[in-house]
């Protein structure tokens, strides 16, 4: 394999693990406190609304809108890292 293979596997495989982890945070927010401990998060309000109900509306949305953020930032520092930046 030559070097420059190695360095676009290499790239790949920690764009992978950066995507893995995002999405899994994605889903504990978006699936875990918007469904599975909406119970437990409705006993706290913000602005009226019960915490449970606000992560199944909003959260998870906004949520969603800072991690595409955090992996623009995680590329830009991976781009850098590989040379592969403009």
């Amino acid at each position: 394999m030559s070097d420059k293979q190695s360095k676009a596997s290499a790239y790949w495989k920690e764009n992978v693990k950066y995507l893995f982890i995002l999405l899994i945070i994605w889903f504990l927010v978006s699936y875990g406190a918007g469904i599975l401990f909406k119970e437990a998060l409705d006993t706290i309000k913000i602005g009226g609304f019960k915490l449970g109900f606000w992560f199944a509306q909003q959260g998870s949305i906004y949520v969603f809108v800072i991690l595409i953020f955090v992996y623009v930032r995680l590329m830009n520092k991976l781009d850098k890292k590989y040379g592969y930046n403009e």
